[in-house]
């Protein structure tokens, strides 16, 4: 998986001998499963614009998307996220987080491969704005097409883990979890008030830790405050971090009613007493 993009290119197009095919035929599968044409120009054209070198290994795999470890120029590491032409299904579920966002209502229907486009396009608006807000997200790079360029969170190639994977390996304990769940809500306050955003998908597969710091991740359906929506899926972001905590670690303080109604009603004061107790 090391091998220079542009041979993944000549493999993709067919210049390479049959037998040299059948060596390459692990990489032969990816490439034809994950990098059609267009992606791979993409991929090129981002190389070109000097956001990243070397293309390695995968490191986390979805329906929708998958996660590559890369090299910049630097030899430093970055995570290139692409995402796959969609399914019907995948298609049908994010236009919820599409319709009503004001930022994107020109678009009523477009091509698959256009369609992803426009979604690592909204993931990468996301997480810049998140970022700048002083929000706990991998730092965004580049995007071109389908094809997204941010900071690698994890070391050597491995990614870092889940909330939900740490919490199964035991690695958390009752003051951890404390702690790790009031970073959590105060990155929801500061994605709300400074961003202007709500994640609208947040739960325990989208929180990694990492250096004991909490980053929030999978950011492509978060929608700005005007969607129609959006308190609907802040308040299921809030639920769905409080139930998690209070299921799995005994966190059982916790109120979700209260702590929307503080986030949304910028009762700071309130908001850290309710954490710190």
């Amino acid at each position: 998986m090391s091998e220079d993009i542009e041979k993944r290119v000549d493999i993709e197009i067919g210049k390479r001998s049959r037998e040299r095919r059948h060596k390459d035929s692990d990489l032969l599968e990816t490439v034809e499963e994950v990098f059609d044409k267009p992606t791979i120009l993409a991929i090129i054209e981002l190389k070109n614009r000097g956001c990243l070198a070397e293309l390695k290994g995968v490191v986390a795999a979805g329906k929708e998307a998958r996660i590559y470890w890369a090299k910049n120029r630097n030899g430093g590491d970055l995570a290139v996220k692409i995402y796959l032409t969609s399914s019907a299904e995948f298609r049908k579920s994010i236009w919820k987080y599409i319709k009503g966002d004001p930022r994107y209502e020109w678009i009523t229907s477009l091509p698959s491969h256009k369609l992803m486009s426009v979604w690592a396009k909204k993931e990468f608006s996301n997480l810049r704005k998140m970022y700048e807000a002083g929000v706990s997200v991998p730092k965004p790079f580049c995007v071109y097409r389908n094809v997204l360029v941010m900071e690698f969170i994890g070391s050597e190639g491995v990614r870092a883990p889940l909330l939900k994977e740490v919490v199964e390996m035991g690695k958390i304990d009752y003051e951890m979890a404390q702690k790790i769940f009031g970073i959590i809500i105060k990155n929801i306050y500061k994605m709300y008030w400074f961003a202007g955003l709500v994640h609208g998908d947040l739960s325990e597969y989208n929180v990694m830790i990492h250096n004991d710091n909490v980053y929030i991740i999978d950011v492509s359906q978060a929608v700005s405050l005007s969607h129609p929506n959006a308190h609907v899926f802040l308040y299921r972001d809030v639920m769905n971090i409080v139930k998690f905590f209070r299921d799995e670690i005994g966190l059982e303080q916790y109120s979700a009613d209260k702590l929307f109604d503080y986030i949304v009603s910028k009762k700071v004061n309130e908001l850290e007493k309710m954490l710190e107790e």
